[in-house]
């Protein structure tokens, strides 16, 4: 396919695990697999660990899968000690590391937390202050100045230096039209979302998935991107997944099931869904990337096994 990035796939962690040595199986196993990338979320009750630890733990474990967050709440951490952890985990990872970051959506991590759940604009802000302080820190060694209404930093020197040259990657993420034009003017790879305004996968959300508000988000990126360069890679999450049987009929079975408002053909319709035979979900993939320009795409641990067979055939190509 001349012309269109290579594909790349990631497998996101969602299973809790009891020891170390499930952990570092996992990251082995994906890696055999030939994922791309080794991704943990970040919520309190909902995410397995915490992200930054694991992905230390399973990074003395493996040698080629990249590993990353998808994404940090921005909330849980200030920019200056989350640059320093994350120059330091590029070393211990001998620079596989692709930060991902989000401005926080779900009022239950908030509510646990005691953090407090601003509206949507000022954690917007607050997100924008941090990945100018990032994405200066994550390039090395130069000292860092940025003074903001949330942040301010003088002369912060990243200690050690990363890795990654000219920097680590950042991914950014999100399902509305701030959040994803900053995405394209800042990020390395935009992960294009539903939108959970709601803070919750409800009407909104799923609406939010269908082909039209797909190619309405692709406008929004690509329009904050026309200035740079060269354009930012796009990447997913498959929420629905299921090989095998007929796509009509997993797609009837899942909305029944999740009660979903949308018929079968809107939910395939979808870039967030998978399903079929799986030579049918590879020629999808390909139509993804040729119709909007998804070449990393990301399957929850859950799906993974079933989704092995398509990676070994489209990674990399």
């Amino acid at each position: 396919m001349t012309g269109l990035p290579p594909f790349r796939f990631g497998q996101l962690v969602m299973a809790p695990a009891d020891t170390r040595a499930q952990w570092c199986e996992r990251a082995r196993r994906a890696e055999g697999q030939g994922w791309s990338t080794f991704q943990v979320s970040d919520h309190f009750d909902r995410s397995p660990s915490a992200p930054l630890l694991t992905l230390a733990a399973v990074a003395q474990v493996t040698s080629t899968i990249r590993l990353g967050t998808l994404v940090l709440d921005n909330d849980f951490r200030h920019p200056a000690v989350l640059a320093k952890e994350l120059t330091t985990l590029d070393v211990l990872c001998d620079g596989r590391l692709e930060v991902g970051m989000g401005a926080g959506w779900m009022p239950a991590d908030y509510a646990v937390s005691g953090i407090a759940f601003d509206r949507p604009g000022r954690r917007i802000d607050r997100l924008t202050e941090s990945l100018a302080i990032l994405s200066q820190a994550l390039r090395g060694p130069e000292p860092v100045t940025v003074e903001g209404e949330h942040y301010t930093v003088s002369g912060l020197r990243s200690t050690p230096v990363p890795v990654q040259r000219p920097h680590v990657p950042l991914l950014v993420g999100g399902g509305r039209e701030r959040v994803l034009g900053l995405a394209g003017r800042t990020a390395d790879i935009v992960s294009i979302n539903l939108d959970v305004g709601e803070g919750r996968v409800g009407p909104r959300a799923t609406r939010s998935a269908f082909a039209d508000a797909t190619d309405e988000k692709i406008g929004w990126v690509r329009a904050a991107a026309a200035g740079r360069g060269s354009a930012p890679e796009l990447h997913l999450v498959a929420y629905w997944v299921q090989l095998g049987e007929p796509a009509a009929e997993s797609a009837a079975a899942r909305i029944a099931a999740n009660g979903f408002e949308l018929t079968p053909r809107e939910l395939l319709d979808s870039p967030h869904c998978l399903m079929g035979p799986r030579q049918q979900v590879v020629d999808r993939l390909v139509e993804l990337r040729e119709r909007w320009g998804f070449s990393y795409v990301t399957v929850y641990d859950s799906d993974a096994e079933v989704m092995a067979p398509v990676v070994a055939e489209l990674a990399g190509t």
